[in-house]
């Protein structure tokens, strides 16, 4: 089956706890809401899979950099892996709460 993707309400609940900002650059424009772990690999909706990203980090995220950064897509999601362990530690689950 396939999800109906991210609710209003936890793309909400995602910025607000962000702060309205991307979590990796602090940027307030163009924000957009990135999955850490992809939906095909068993990453749910959760908050504890979900992160605000800027348009130029979510590309970067996505193997384009569209600035010239010079960092890697993989710079990207252990910035992102970082982030959201740390926010939710000691119980980080993207998965949910079975595991992958």
């Amino acid at each position: 089956m396939i999800s109906a993707g991210i609710s209003n309400a936890t793309r909400k609940s995602v910025y607000k706890r962000e702060g309205y900002r991307c979590a990796i650059c602090d940027s307030t424009k163009y924000l957009q809401v990135h999955h850490c772990i992809k939906r095909s690999q068993g990453g749910t909706d959760g908050m504890q899979n979900l992160i605000c990203l800027c348009a130029d980090c979510h590309a970067l995220a996505h193997g384009m950099d569209l600035n010239g950064w010079g960092a890697t897509k993989e710079d990207m999601e252990q910035a992102i892996v970082e982030y959201l362990a740390d926010y939710y530690a000691p119980d980080w689950n993207p998965w949910g709460k079975d595991g992958p």
